[in-house]
């Protein structure tokens, strides 16, 4: 069997940590369940919102049920501290409901990597504010966010 890998590898520096997390939020906004998959570990381990979710299998099932939910989605990353292999981000994004309801969500995400670069630990807390469309901040056409768009410190979020 091939040993899988993510790069880049813990323990992480900020550069390294930083692109880290920008993989993952590309990852996110490309919103494929079994690409984003790929990234964690067979046994990963999730909290996420009160949900707990262990292993690709469940993680995949997850993020299709999500994203089926959470029309036009997109997502900012941006890293909080990192130390050897764990990483802190905070994040927003927006999408809207089935009704044309739109949402920002907030939240804090606790990370922790295997030696292959592979998440094994994911903790997420988040929280969903409605919002008018007319509010929205996050425009960029579906998938990975331009590298000119405004981080999140950048747009005051």
């Amino acid at each position: 069997m091939t040993q899988e890998s993510r790069p880049p590898f813990p323990p992480f520096t900020r550069e390294t940590a930083i692109q880290k997390v920008r993989a993952a939020e590309d990852g996110w906004n490309n919103r494929n369940p079994q690409k984003v998959a790929l990234a964690y570990t067979q046994e990963s381990q999730w909290r996420n919102r009160h949900l707990f979710i262990n292993g690709r299998t469940e993680i995949e099932n997850f993020l299709t049920q999500k994203w089926a939910a959470e029309h036009e989605y997109r997502l900012i990353k941006e890293l909080w501290a990192f130390d050897g292999n764990r990483i802190a981000v905070r994040f927003a994004y927006e999408w809207h409901n089935d009704n044309g309801q739109w949402f920002r969500s907030y939240g804090n995400e606790n990370w922790e990597f295997d030696a292959q670069g592979l998440m094994q630990k994911r903790y997420a807390s988040i929280n969903d504010l409605a919002i008018a469309e007319s509010d929205r901040k996050f425009f960029w056409p579906q998938g990975p966010r331009p590298a000119d768009h405004q981080s999140l410190s950048e747009l005051g979020l």
